[in-house]
């Protein structure tokens, strides 16, 4: 039971998440390293979200208030690959790479002619994980690791919401850092019982900054700013329930209050950064069924939690999540197995609020998620 159907619960995992905690992407998930023998694992994820508002009538906006809002979340592809390698009954290694987190944000119409057309953010990352486990015993184990993680943005200001700041924009160039893991883990193997904690620690990241668009020519410069992403906390657990029949869940914190950007500029015009980031958690809980020997199934809810307010920045304009996903696994023969799934998100209503004033509502958004994931023994 244990071998078939974790696969299927991980893919629910992996399938590419819309906007759930932060910038989350991939989860930062380890789950190849529990898996039994040698195996190397590669998983597609693609979400398409719909992000579409208002801007509200308020007699200082005149007519650009009570616009449409068209689409401003862009689809987006990510991939995980992954290898696991026993060293010996109790001694394991994985290699992992992934895309942590992510952003693609961008709103239609002209600057001069709209309150938010042109305002767009996109973030990209790559990160390779080393880890290694060691079981104590049947029981007890631990892992830990380290994790090489690049991370490169920019960012665009348009609209007469952002007032001076109208038309600004950043770019920040790719920079690495390495950060560590470290975790443990309790089993029960004929129950299929496991219940895993892993601590990500933050990264370090200098990313050469060029700055244009501030009214203030001296402000439009080249410098370094200093992000940090956020340390998060991961807690997987799943067990057994009946025969074939397993349940699984995963609670997953992150710190993102931590993760600030602050470009010279922007920053020494306005006196405030660029992000005002909160801590979120994401929960999400499943069963998984095996139905004979080529087929198992699974399917999982969850949500990621709500901020004090409805007011959030326009560069994510949603407010917490909740999700379905179901997921099936077939085993083409002893070595080789292909999973897939889908997942459906509804996103949290929200305010557009630039500088903490609201302009746009952001309400009965979605998203569709769909991922595949190829598995190979050896």
């Amino acid at each position: 039971m244990k071998t078939r159907l974790l696969t299927v619960a991980a893919l629910l995992a992996s399938t590419a998440s819309a906007h759930a905690v932060g910038l989350d992407r991939s989860g930062q998930r380890i789950g190849i390293l529990f898996e039994e023998g040698n195996r190397v694992e590669l998983s597609f994820g693609y979400t398409d979200p719909t992000l579409e508002g208002t801007t509200q009538t308020n007699p200082a906006f005149g007519p650009l208030g009570g616009q449409s809002i068209d689409n401003v979340g862009d689809s987006f592809l990510i991939w995980n690959l992954g290898l696991k390698y026993d060293f010996s009954e109790k001694l394991s290694f994985a290699l992992i790479t992934d895309e942590p987190y992510g952003s693609d944000v961008f709103y239609p119409g002209n600057p001069a002619a709209s309150l938010l057309g042109g305002t767009g953010a996109t973030v990209d990352s790559f990160a390779v994980t080393a880890l290694g486990r060691y079981k104590f015993n049947d029981n007890w184990s631990v892992h830990g690791g380290l994790r090489y993680q690049e991370v490169s943005a920019g960012v665009t200001l348009g609209g007469a919401a952002f007032g001076a700041t109208n038309g600004y924009s950043s770019s920040f160039g790719s920079d690495g850092d390495v950060g560590y893991v470290i975790g443990a883990a309790y089993e029960i193997p004929a129950i299929a019982l496991r219940v895993a904690l892993t601590y990500n620690s933050s990264t370090t990241h200098q990313l050469p900054t060029s700055e244009a668009g501030l009214p203030i020519p001296s402000l439009n410069t080249t410098s370094i700013t200093e992000v940090d992403t956020p340390e998060t906390l991961n807690l997987d657990f799943q067990t057994g329930i009946a025969a074939n029949t397993l349940v699984f869940g995963n609670l997953r914190y992150a710190r993102y209050s931590d993760t600030v950007v602050a470009p010279t500029g922007f920053t020494g015009l306005t006196g405030n950064p660029l992000t005002d980031l909160e801590d979120g958690y994401d929960f999400e809980i499943g069963i998984g069924r095996r139905f004979n020997d080529k087929w198992s199934g699974s399917v999982a809810i969850g949500f990621s939690t709500v901020g004090d307010d409805n007011f959030v920045s326009p560069l994510g304009p949603n407010n917490g999540s909740r999700h379905i996903a179901v997921g099936a696994k077939y085993d083409v023969n002893e070595s080789f197995a292909i999973s897939g799934g889908i997942r459906y998100t509804s996103l949290g209503d929200a305010i557009s609020s630039p500088g903490g004033n609201p302009v746009a509502d952001f309400n009965g958004n979605d998203a569709i998620s769909v991922g595949v994931k190829f598995a190979y023994k050896f």
